[in-house]
């Protein structure tokens, strides 16, 4: 009996994958780079965080990305995304499968994993929260430091409970190439859940000091 012929993808994601194959580094770099605009965008409207004030006579475009809630921020993230981000992880998966390319063994599968997690995700967490303290105000490498030093934990338990799982169902379900699209997707998601649950946390906490304030 003849095996069943495998699933062809959607034409898009097709194309997606042939120019990720001729030019990784360039489609990488602009995938996050529009990634981390949408996901700082959408949080910020998942949220409910006001828009800045916008002056009457101010110009359409400039009411027009306030309405969307396309600030500077979301700019910076997307440069931190295309120039950062994609540029790291791309070298540093890409040293990770080129080590345990053709081995398919549980030993090696675990040893992955365990590469991903101990190596590699310590270097992109520890350069994204000092790349988010930079983008939020930070001046002084003090800053940046202690930055780093209150969240690598927070986010490092987050990365052990996740990446694991991630990592399982890509050996396990999706060929190689697949890999790149599906760690961003679950990024995104992940990246644009706690995003917002961070932006609601500071809207909560001015709120409460606002009313404390006025208790005052």
């Amino acid at each position: 009996m003849a095996a069943p012929p495998k699933p062809t993808p959607h034409p898009l994601l097709a194309k997606y994958l042939a120019e990720l194959a001729v030019n990784p580094l360039r489609t990488k770099m602009y995938t996050l780079g529009v990634l981390q605009f949408l996901q700082e965008v959408l949080a910020t409207h998942l949220s409910g965080t006001p828009s800045p004030p916008v002056p009457k006579d101010a110009p359409f475009y400039t009411k027009a990305l306030s309405k969307a809630k396309i600030d500077s921020k979301a700019l910076k993230m997307a440069a931190y995304g295309f120039f950062i981000s994609a540029p790291l992880g791309h070298t540093l998966v890409g040293l990770l499968q080129k080590a345990f390319a053709g081995k398919t063994s549980t030993a090696a599968k675990v040893g992955q994993i365990l590469a991903s997690n101990l190596i590699v995700a310590p270097i992109q967490i520890s350069v994204y929260l000092a790349s988010m303290a930079v983008i939020n105000g930070a001046k002084t490498k003090e800053e940046v430091i202690r930055t780093v030093k209150g969240g690598f934990m927070n986010v490092m338990r987050l990365t052990w409970m996740t990446s694991p799982l991630t990592l399982v169902v890509a050996q396990k379900y999706l060929s190689p190439e697949l890999w790149v699209p599906f760690f961003n997707f679950v990024q995104f998601v992940l990246g644009t859940y706690f995003n917002t649950k961070l932006k609601q946390a500071r809207l909560a906490k001015a709120k409460k000091e606002e009313e404390e304030k006025r208790e005052d």
